[in-house]
């Protein structure tokens, strides 16, 4: 899919955190009965190779999407949830990133303990 309005770019991005909150909700009361526990950490979906002067660049910017010091597009917690469990926060980020991928974006989940 050729991506060329705000609209598509601002629809792609809510898809994603929309994706990214359902998976990590459901790894949260699947595999941790709800409580938050374990490794604590933080996680994100990176997009590469998309420069941040580009008329897609500029709409992801619009859409909230940040560039990082590597010039990756990242979120940050795409789930939006929460929780510190890094295993919970991880399966939301490669939600998100499986959205991208699927409108043609180059995209990875990435993460850290804390």
């Amino acid at each position: 899919m050729q991506v060329t309005t705000q609209e598509q770019v601002n629809a792609i991005v809510k898809e994603a955190q929309q994706a990214a909150y359902e998976a990590a909700m459901k790894f949260f009361y699947d595999k941790l009965n709800g409580r938050d526990q374990f490794a604590c950490g933080f996680a994100w979906v990176n997009i590469y190779k998309v420069k941040g002067n580009t008329k897609l660049g500029k709409m992801l910017k619009t859409a909230g999407v940040k560039q990082d010091y590597t010039k990756a597009f990242s979120i940050w917690n795409p789930s939006g949830l929460g929780v510190q469990n890094v295993d919970t926060l991880e399966a939301g980020a490669e939600a998100a990133a499986e959205v991208f991928k699927k409108y043609g974006f180059e995209a990875y989940a990435g993460s850290r303990l804390d």
